[in-house]
């Protein structure tokens, strides 16, 4: 396995439209928006999986649907 360096972009993908409290983790860092389909694309950089499990446990701690995370490659 290789260990990556640096940061990379993902794409998470949330159920409905996200209010201020479950955005106050990311609005700084990532770009927000509506999806047609009711639900709330996040994409912004992720530093390491600590950043990423610590964003995903905000998340669960709301009960806020993750439905899909994606790593976007460059």
């Amino acid at each position: 396995m290789t260990e990556r360096t640096g940061s990379t972009r993902y794409e998470i993908e949330i159920g409905g439209r996200a209010s201020d409290r479950v955005l106050r983790p990311v609005i700084d860092e990532f770009t927000i928006e509506p999806t047609e389909a009711g639900t709330t694309r996040l994409v912004g950089e992720i530093r390491d999986p600590s950043h990423l499990n610590g964003l995903l446990a905000h998340f669960t701690s709301l009960t806020v649907d993750v439905i899909g995370l994606r790593r976007l490659d460059e």
